[in-house]
């Protein structure tokens, strides 16, 4: 005698062993012995065999039209064998009665579950109805994800997909047709999404990837502004007895800081650092405002920037030559022998900008040599004296070192800063990745680079000081310690910053560029107008939390932007070596990776990427590496070493220094399309 019944969900059939009042012992064809309660017991028979049985039912059972079975039962509860009965014949045989139910049980919406194991209820009409609706719907969307997925694999891009794309990569939606459609044609093709992406038409090239990626990711609505006016500055600003001057590069528009010197050759000296003053004009929480809070930095990269206030505001308030500019001034007097600080004192007023240098205009000229008298040019076009230029240079490289004492090491200058320039008609618009790029060179430390950079690193610790002493809370950049691991950190407390050597730093000179200086600007404005009392009269109190929401945000805003800003300089360094035909370059081993391989840093190039060949060599060791294919989407381009350059080099100390923080760039696309497991993410 057989038993067929319901175990866990499922049917089985089996030998009875044995059976008592409650439940049977059953043997399946596999040996091994299951106990069943009666109450699942759905039948007992003598033939066929249970593998027979089960093989003929389920294939009888999708025979079956539902439509009609529906038809058939009763309106009342019934068995399915009381449905075997009605659809078959009154004499429905044990095979017919097991495919019935195997029919009833995988159809709930036409039938649902009744009081006991094998009974049944018709489902109501208008519920069959939507059910029905319901898996025509599914079947016309499966139909599409396979048409979409056919299309892929022939090689063109469905317009539902294109539209999506970035979307389908970065941010799934894992139930959408669209985004099942390439996991299901990267399936059947064995082909990576992105691969067969690209292969479809649906990238038009690695530029605009990387380009459409940066605006999904960090601008989805659109780099644009809606338009605005700036509003005009109320205080009435007495007008400064200087002439400043700035020094930028030539592609600069957002003009922040400024330079003048009054007591040249009297004994006492007066530096002053002029700070263009949206602050004076903007408040919190105005339109304006938003926009610099919803952005938080000027994006940078090759040929073109994304500016965090609109054009139109930050003409407004540039420090432009020839304008009477509205500033936040920092005049430190020194003592001109000896460059000790005798006293500061920060005024709101209007300066007289006489010039915008450029530097990269100008480095060739204003030198080391030039400055310290060494070299008699006359270089008359220069519009700033020498005289005051060399003042400069002499307190930018004492303010360098009294900050190295405190630091307790040098800053090493060692690499040059590199400089893109793109061959285009205008940098209004996005490049198209097509352009010719040269890169340039220019030594890090030059003097007028020194001038600015000491500058405005005595302005921030000398603004940050002054704030925490009135008890006005600040966005202070602080570092531990330069022990290894030791991050840079932002907060509200005026903590030392080991790495600069100075007790605090809170970035103050960027208000057009960085809205972490924006929002010091409107602290320094209150400690400015208010003295002892600001902390009464400041826009953020302590402990506010908008202050640390900001500071939240900028950090994670700073570090991506930042990232696009290494990306696309690597983008066009790629672009660079494939325009200029280099197939060799010499390189420094900076750091082993394992596995035989070692990141190296081009001698002429802002480039780090992974090389073999170079096992027994030691961190620093110079060599020339063959360059491997270079791959514009990922970024990516490998090496292998052909010649050892100079076997007794010493180990690089600045990239000893530098390790940490020179990670690559770039490297294989992250995206989560997942080929494995549709509930998890995954990365290629």
């Amino acid at each position: 005698m057989y038993a067929f019944f319901e175990e866990a969900g499922k049917f089985m059939a089996g030998r009875i062993m044995s059976e008592a009042e409650s439940s049977a012992q059953v043997e399946l064809d596999s040996g091994k012995r299951v106990k069943v309660k009666s109450a699942y017991l759905l039948l007992k028979f003598d033939k066929p065999s249970p593998a027979v049985l089960m093989s003929e039912a389920a294939a009888l059972s999708q025979s079956i039209e539902l439509e009609l079975a529906y038809e058939c039962a009763s309106d009342e509860e019934f068995g399915f064998g009381d449905l075997a009965k009605d659809y078959f014949s009154a004499n429905a045989s044990t095979t017919e009665q097991v495919a019935a139910l195997l029919r009833l049980h995988e159809a709930p919406h036409y039938f649902r579950r009744g009081s006991a194991k094998g009974r049944f209820r018709k489902a109501p009409a208008e519920i069959v109805q939507q059910a029905l609706l319901a898996i025509e719907k599914k079947k016309q969307i499966q139909a599409q994800i396979d048409a979409w997925s056919a299309e892929l694999m022939a090689g063109s891009c469905p317009a539902p997909i294109r539209e999506q794309l970035y979307k389908i990569l970065f941010r799934p939606d894992k139930n959408t047709p669209e985004y099942k459609a390439v996991v299901e044609a990267s399936k059947s093709s064995q082909t990576a999404p992105l691969d067969l992406l690209q292969n479809a038409g649906a990238i038009a090239s690695a530029w605009d990837f990387h380009w459409q990626r940066f605006l999904f990711d960090l601008f989805p609505k659109g780099t644009g502004f809606p338009p605005l006016q700036a509003p005009a500055i109320q205080d009435e600003l007495p007008l400064a007895p200087v002439q400043a001057f700035s020094i930028d590069d030539s592609h600069t528009t957002e003009i922040d800081d400024a330079l003048s010197l009054q007591g040249l050759g009297t004994g006492t000296v007066t530096v002053g650092i002029h700070i263009a003053a949206p602050g004076l004009a903007l408040t919190p929480g105005s339109p304006i405002d938003q926009l610099g809070r919803a952005r938080l930095s000027t994006v940078y990269m090759p040929g073109y920037k994304i500016t965090m206030l609109p054009d139109s505001v930050v003409q407004t308030y540039t420090l432009i030559e020839g304008r009477d500019c509205p500033a936040v001034s920092l005049y430190v007097t020194f003592s001109e022998d000896t460059l000790e600080v005798q006293k500061t004192e920060t005024r709101l007023e209007r300066v007289p900008i006489l010039v915008n240098l450029r530097h990269d205009q100008l480095d060739d000229r204003i030198t080391r040599e030039w400055l310290e008298g060494e070299d008699s040019s006359d270089h008359a076009d220069v519009p700033v004296s020498r005289a005051t230029l060399a003042f400069y240079w002499r307190l930018a490289q004492t303010l360098k070192a009294r900050r190295e004492v405190v630091r307790g090491k040098p800053e090493n200058f060692n690499r040059p800063d590199y400089s893109f320039k793109l061959d285009r008609a205008s940098n209004d618009a996005p490049p198209t990745g097509e352009e010719t790029v040269l890169i340039g060179t220019r030594k890090r430390g030059a003097p007028l680079d020194l001038m600015v950079a000491e500058a405005m690193i005595l302005a921030n610790s000398t603004w940050g000081q002054w704030m925490a002493q009135l008890g006005v809370p600040g966005i202070y950049r602080s570092q531990a310690s330069l022990a290894p691991g030791v991050k840079v950190r932002m907060g509200t407390k005026a903590l030392p910053h080991a790495g600069i050597g100075v007790p605090s730093y809170a970035w103050s000179t960027s208000p057009l560029r960085r809205y972490t200086d924006l929002v010091n600007q409107w602290q320094i404005i209150a400690c400015a107008k208010h003295g002892a009392t600001a902390a009464l009269a400041a826009p953020f109190k302590p402990k506010d939390a908008e202050l640390f929401s900001i500071i939240s945000g900028f950090d994670a805003a700073y570090s991506a932007y930042n990232s696009v800003q290494s990306s696309m300089e690597r983008y066009w360094t790629l672009r660079h070596v494939q325009q200029q035909s280099m197939d060799e370059l010499d390189a420094s081993l900076v750091k082993e990776m394992g596995g035989g391989s070692w990141l190296v840093r081009a001698d002429t190039l802002p480039l780090m990427f992974s090389v073999m060949g170079a096992q027994g060599l030691a961190r620093g060791a110079h060599v020339r590496v063959k360059l491997g294919e270079i791959d514009l989407m990922a970024l990516d381009v490998s090496g292998t070493v052909i010649a050892h350059l100079d076997a007794d080099n010493p180990v690089d100390s600045d990239a000893e220094e530098a390790e940490e923080d020179d990670v690559l760039p770039a490297g294989p696309v992250t995206i989560a399309v997942d080929l494995q497991d549709s509930t998890q993410s995954h990365e290629n």
